[in-house]
């Protein structure tokens, strides 16, 4: 029985780190990984959409999943997505993610191919029975195409090995019908970083997100408030976010302003995301790392 317990809390999905030659940076990452678990961040989530996963080749997923774990260690949970646009590939990386002794594995549908609901469900149910690992799914239909329906989601649930939805669809709403049609022994995560209030309080357990990683004693101490059933003072730091949140979303590429933000605010030069994503200076992120240190003094 796979204990849920260490699926609750803040996850902050990992970027990916090259060097100066476009190679995965294996020792940054390392150094990234160290200072969210000191922070009370309860796990990362790797090679996801943050972690530029579709970006990245097979063999550079199998080495950021294992450079991960290493600075993870046993008590530090790790999701690895394993998500790619064919079944076989998606196996290997399960198969890779199992061996290197990862918490759970996820995926996406393709995220090319628009296939009916028959051909995802059998995509996820063929990656779950590859491996014992617990398995995450991962619905982000502004990028997949696929919504995950509620009814499909009660279906999946009844595999004790589907353990949990990454659910990043805006409608809050949607958390509430996902906790309806899975029951409570099922951990639902947040995806929209701005609505992690929102989501919580519709049903989420935790919550996964992108942003997270560049200020992630924000994102413990919302987390603590709403389960201290604090929710005035949850809206009023989750509005604080949501400004640097807008600032990120502002800048060339949201993956190239959190690197610089990350690299400014904890010392770890993080560097540029992949191409075709945009550069961003760290005269441009600046002022987003300042605000956040701000509202970091003030906790």
């Amino acid at each position: 029985m796979t204990d849920l317990n260490k699926f609750r809390g803040i996850f902050c999905a990992l970027n990916a780190i090259y060097d100066e030659n476009d190679n995965i940076d294996e020792g940054k990452i390392k150094e990234v990984v160290k200072v969210y678990k000191s922070l009370g961040v309860k796990g990362v989530y790797a090679c996801g959409s943050t972690g530029e996963g579709f970006l990245l080749s097979t063999d550079e997923r199998k080495q950021v999943a294992k450079a991960v774990k290493e600075a993870a260690g046993d008590d530090f949970t790790v999701i690895v997505h394993v998500g790619c646009a064919s079944t076989k590939e998606s196996i290997e990386l399960a198969k890779h993610a199992e061996s290197i002794g990862a918490d759970a594995i996820s995926a996406v549908p393709c995220v090319y191919y628009h296939l009916p609901a028959e051909s995802v469900k059998r995509h996820w149910e063929s990656i779950v029975e590859a491996t014992d690992v617990p398995f995450i799914i991962y619905n982000i239909p502004q990028l997949t195409g696929f919504d995950l329906s509620p009814a499909m989601l009660a279906e999946l649930a009844k595999n004790e090995k589907i353990i949990g939805v990454k659910n990043s669809a805006e409608p809050v709403y949607l958390m509430e019908r996902y906790r309806q049609a899975a029951g409570d022994n099922f951990i639902i995560f947040n995806g929209p970083d701005e609505q992690f209030v929102g989501g919580r309080l519709m049903g989420a357990d935790a919550g996964i997100g992108g942003t997270y990683g560049c200020m992630p004693e924000l994102f413990v101490a919302l987390d603590k408030l709403v389960n201290e059933n604090k929710i005035e003072e949850a809206k009023t730091l989750q509005y604080k976010i949501n400004e640097c949140i807008f600032d990120l979303l502002t800048c060339k590429s949201l993956y190239g302003a959190a690197k610089q933000v990350i690299s400014l605010r904890f010392g770890i030069d993080c560097g540029q995301p992949r191409s075709p994503f945009l550069p961003v200076t760290a005269e441009e992120a600046k002022p987003i790392a300042d605000k956040i240190n701000k509202y970091v003094s003030e906790l």
